[in-house]
Order: structure tokens, then C-alpha cells, then sequence
């Protein structure tokens, strides 16, 4: 197919310059920026004129919930949620039934990604046998199947000699790792942030420690043995701190952090609504602000959207009692955008954290635009004002706080391999 792009405002997180101008794609890739060649004959053209044109969204951590959860989600509809929200590229975590640490499963999920056909799905494998964190995934066939990284997700490994040797076995591969820096020991049964508040309302705590304890003792390992980690879903300062030294160490470590751990705090506990329990829970003021600095001086390389539909029922016992996570899908670029408008971060940071940032963790040549790249991209109205409601969700989970909020700036297109694979009505 072929596919004309006209007057868009071009930005992609490397130029500190937006130029307008008209993006050519075919067959799957851009043809030119700028002036299409003379013989360029367009199927489609969209008028861009006023929307801003940027790499297609990477997003480093989504809970599919397809196989095994799929009265929780499927992978159609999710994956129709994040072209939604301009993601183009996104990465499933291993927590599935049968678990991915298989080729057939891996072969399972890219197939009804394939079928769906609405952006890239990357899959992640699990680091251990049905992530029970005793007995190390044959990473070799994960790899050779298509996993372009390994995880634990927020599942604990039995013994630190586990641990070691997984992260071993998977830098010998050069699979990337993607470490929840989570003490399942130090958490316990703590379903909030560790300190006054929890105390007050009767929750129980998880400490800060769970998180810097665990980061520590891998960043320790990784020092050892000469691993690359990436760290997913940063929650609190003194993680920054020690992320920020061990890059000005030259260790090969990269970090990311959930678009609502940049805006939520434990104070939204007061209301016990359970769309507001998380793992790893929201923070403190503190916390927050050193996670926004942390985007700013690059020590954070990634926004992701830690996506997490639930059904209804996952939501309606007693806080404690709830399952833990956000659908969060369609609001990463929406909160990403309201950064910039706040002044944390500037326009080009914005993209570079969703899109180049993200992709570099993963090696890929993904998430900017130019020509012979594959043409992903999405094309958005920056002023456009709408509110995150049931009937604007894509997402089968609507477990999120977000219902009610007024957004500023939507996404109108979102083009996939050079296929539009959403239009906003």
C-alpha cells in the first residue's frame, strides 16, 4: 500500500527542530520526508495540516492477559487499545497461562498478534520455568523463537544463586534483561507505600528497601559477570540515585518508570479506591518529584505504561483484597503529553522516552522517522481536549483512576508497517 502523509508537523525526539512536511510511505516504509518522488502515486493521503507527526509509541511493559486470562483481555483488544493510544511497538510480559516460557507459546501469542494486526507485538520470555524462580527457561529457544528479552516480572527467585545464573545463561545469549527491582520477602502482604499514611488508614507497608534491596544485589551480580539490565518500573528516589551511579560507573544499565508513578502518590490512598492499588505501590511527593527529575537528566530512558486490565470483579473486594494494576494503555501518551505541559519535561524528551528511548533498550532501530525506516508513526491533535471515560476505552480492562479526566491532545492516526491500523472517528 501506499500512503501520503501531507503537512505534518515532523518530530522525532532526535532534532530539536519540527518542520512541516510530507511523509511518503510504501510498502511498509517511508519512502522520503519532505518531497515525495515524482513518480509517487498514493493509494491514500491524509491531510495533516496541524497534527503533529511522531514515531509510533514503544511501550516496554503490557500485560496482555491472552492465553490463559482472557476474561481479563484478549490480545485483539488490547492491541486495538494501544493503536489507540499510538503505541506501535509493545512488549508482552511473560505473565501468561501456560506461562511464555516456551516456543509454542511464543509462537501462540505472535500469531493472534498477527491475526489482530494492529501494531508490532514483541514478546518477552520468562527467566525461570513457569516463573517459579527455581529452575532456569530454556532461553536458547526463546530467543530462537522470538523473544527479544527475559523476565521475572514481579515473581520471586528461590535462592540468589538463581538469580545469578539466570542472568548469566541470558548475557551469554545477549537477550536483554528486564529485572522488577521487587523483594517479594520485604514486600509481604503490604498492599501501599510503607509510612504514615498506610499506618493511618490500616494498610500494610512495603517499604522502600523491598525496592533498593533487590536493585542493589543485581546491580552487584550484573558488576560481576558484565550483564546488561534494564530495570523496569523504577518507584522511588534512592533506585534513581543508584541507577544514576552505576551509569556514571559505566555499567551497561538502563531504567524505566510507569507514566501514573509520575502523577500518583500515596495520598490518593485516602479515597481506599482500588483502582489505585499497584505494585510496585505509589510513593511518596518525594519519590514522585525524583522519578520526574530522573527523566530529565536521562537517567530514565523510558515512560512505559505498565498495562494492566483486569476484569470487574478484580476490583471489588476491600483494598487489600484487590488485585493490583491499572489499564493504562490509552493514557501513556495523554500523561506523557501533560509532562510537557506542566514543564517537567520538554516536547522532544517526550518523545524520545516514548519512543527512541524505549527502542534503544531493546536494540531495535525502531521509534524514529526517517527515510527506509518502517513507517510507524502516529499523528496527533495537541490541543485537542477529550475525556477518558467507558465509552472512550479500547481496552477491556477499565480499571483505572483516569475515568472523568480531561486529557489535552489526541491521537487522530496511528500508522503500523504503513497500514493505518487507527483512525479516530
Amino acid at each position: 500500500m501506499s500512503l501520503l502523509i501531507r503537512n505534518a508537523q515532523l518530530v522525532d525526539g532526535l532534532s530539536r527542530d519540527i518542520k512541516t512536511a510530507d511523509i511518503a510511505i510504501y510498502q511498509g516504509a517511508i519512502e522520503a520526508i519532505g518531497t515525495a518522488p515524482s513518480d509517487f502515486r498514493p493509494q491514500r493521503t491524509i491531510n495533516a495540516d496541524g497534527l503533529l507527526a511522531m514515531p509510533g509509541l514503544v511501550d516496554l511493559g503490557v500485560y496482555l492477559r491472552d492465553p490463559g486470562f482472557e476474561y481479563k483481555a484478549t490480545i485483539y483488544s488490547e492491541t486495538k487499545a494501544a493503536a489507540a493510544g499510538g503505541i506501535t511497538t509493545l512488549c508482552c510480559m511473560p505473565d501468561t497461562r501456560p506461562v511464555t516460557d516456551l516456543p509454542t507459546t511464543v509462537e501462540l501469542v505472535q500469531r493472534r498478534a498477527h491475526e489482530a494486526n494492529f501494531c508490532k507485538v514483541l514478546t518477552i520470555g520468562a527467566m525461570t520455568r513457569a516463573l517459579a524462580g527455581k529452575e532456569l527457561s530454556d532461553m536458547a529457544a526463546l530467543k530462537e523463537a522470538g523473544c527479544v528479552a527475559v523476565s521475572n516480572c514481579l515473581y520471586p527467585f528461590s535462592n540468589t544463586s538463581v538469580l545469578r545464573r539466570a542472568m548469566e545463561y541470558a548475557t551469554g545469549l545477549g537477550l536483554p534483561l528486564f529485572i522488577h527491582p521487587f523483594d517479594n520477602a520485604l514486600a509481604g502482604d503490604g498492599c501501599a507505600h510503607e509510612g504514615a499514611i498506610a499506618l493511618r488508614l490500616g494498610l500494610g507497608g512495603i517499604a522502600a528497601s523491598s525496592e533498593i534491596a533487590f536493585l542493589s544485589q543485581c546491580l552487584a551480580i550484573a558488576e560481576d559477570i558484565g550483564a546488561k539490565i534494564h530495570f523496569c518500573r523504577l518507584s522511588c528516589a534512592r533506585s534513581v540515585e543508584l541507577i544514576a551511579e552505576a551509569q556514571a560507573r559505566g555499567l551497561p544499565v538502563s531504567a524505566d518508570t510507569s507514566a501514573h508513578q509520575l502523577f500518583l502518590t500515596e495520598q490518593m490512598l485516602e479515597s481506599f479506591d482500588p483502582n489505585y492499588h499497584l505494585l510496585p505501590p505509589l510513593r511518596s511527593e518525594q519519590d514522585r518529584d525524583a522519578l520526574r527529575t530522573a527523566l530529565k537528566e536521562g537517567v530514565i530512558s523510558a515512560i512505559c505504561s505498565d498495562h494492566q486490565p483486569h476484569d470487574i470483579n478484580a476490583k471489588l473486594a476491600p483494598f487489600p483484597s484487590t488485585e493490583p494494576g491499572i489499564s493504562s494503555l490509552e493514557t501513556l501518551l495523554p500523561l506523557s503529553l501533560r509532562l510537557v505541559e506542566e514543564g517537567v519535561i520538554d516536547l522532544m524528551q517526550a518523545v524520545r522516552l516514548l519512543s527512541k528511548g524505549p527502542a534503544t533498550v531493546l536494540g531495535w532501530s525502531c521509534g524514529k522517522l526517517a527515510a527506509g525506516d518502517s513507517a510507524d508513526l502516529c499523528l496527533i491533535d495537541l490541543n485537542e481536549t477529550w475525556t477518558l471515560s467507558q465509552h472512550t476505552l479500547y481496552s477491556s480492562g477499565s480499571n483505572t483512576p483516569w475515568l472523568g479526566e480531561q486529557f489535552k491532545g489526541r491521537v487522530r492516526y496511528t500508522v503500523c508497517n504503513g497500514r493505518v491500523s487507527y483512525e479516530a472517528a
